[in-house]
């Protein structure tokens, strides 16, 4: 009996018994696109000029995509769900018609409480307590961030003097099993955020070549024994405002 586990065993870039690109043959979607896991796209698109597009099909029913234009270029906008799997077989469909430069941007929880609520991370690696990212990328504890989102992301944000933060992020499926002795020990190892997507997202990108950025939005706090979810707490940096702020970005890729 083989006793390794599934996910440790070799990587193989093998075909696919479904390939996303042969699924789906009419690309539709602009190059450019925005991952927001964040609800209320309409909102968030208003105050640009835009139009509905084909929407995202799952077993749940379908998600809404928006294509929007500034500075003459055109971007997809869709929110893939949350959770690594289902944000990224999403993702797999959206590269599949058309996008190949993205950059996403969504809440996580901090690890250090310092960090108040609304103040901005981007995360330069991941460590992978996940399942999706090895079915993208070789073993290892952690995954880097594409380097062409990475200098997108500083220079927008360093551009228009908003104060952020370069660091690692915790990537878990599991939110009601973060542990205390789980968070000491991410801690120790220098995360400062925890998510459900980020190293998935990031081992997606390198498997497609596609340029990929991520910004984070810090939430509740989970740094010690109890939880805070911080709802009362003033906010740095709105949805609308990084959701403009990811625009920027993507143009730049």
């Amino acid at each position: 009996m083989n006793n390794e586990l599934p996910l440790l065993e070799s990587f193989s870039k093998e075909k696919a018994i479904i390939e996303p690109a042969e699924v789906l043959t009419h690309p539709d979607m602009p190059e450019m696109g925005i991952i927001c896991f964040k609800p209320n796209l309409d909102k968030l698109v208003s105050n640009y000029p835009h139009k509905e597009l084909e929407p995202l099909r799952t077993a749940m029913g379908e998600l809404p995509v928006y294509e929007i234009e500034w500075k003459s270029k055109q971007l997809a906008v869709f929110c893939p769900g949350i959770t690594a799997p289902l944000a990224v077989a999403l993702t797999e469909e959206v590269i599949a018609r058309g996008c190949r430069k993205l950059i996403a941007f969504g809440g996580a929880g901090v690890l250090d409480r310092e960090m108040i609520r609304g103040h901005l991370v981007v995360p330069t690696c991941a460590v992978r307590d996940e399942g999706t990212s090895f079915h993208y990328a070789a073993p290892s504890r952690e995954i880097v961030a594409d380097e062409a989102g990475l200098v997108a992301i500083k220079a927008v944000l360093s551009e228009q003097d908003i104060p952020f933060t370069l660091g690692k992020t915790w990537t878990t499926d599991a939110f009601y099993r973060e542990t205390p002795s789980r968070i000491t020990r991410r801690k120790a190892e220098g995360c400062l955020t925890i998510e459900m997507e980020a190293a998935a997202l990031f081992a997606l990108a390198q498997f497609r070549c596609i340029a990929f950025g991520q910004i984070l939005i810090c939430g509740d706090d989970v740094s010690g024994n109890l939880w805070d979810a911080r709802n009362t707490h003033p906010q740095a940096n709105t949805s609308q405002a990084v959701f403009e702020l990811a625009v920027e970005a993507c143009i730049r890729l």
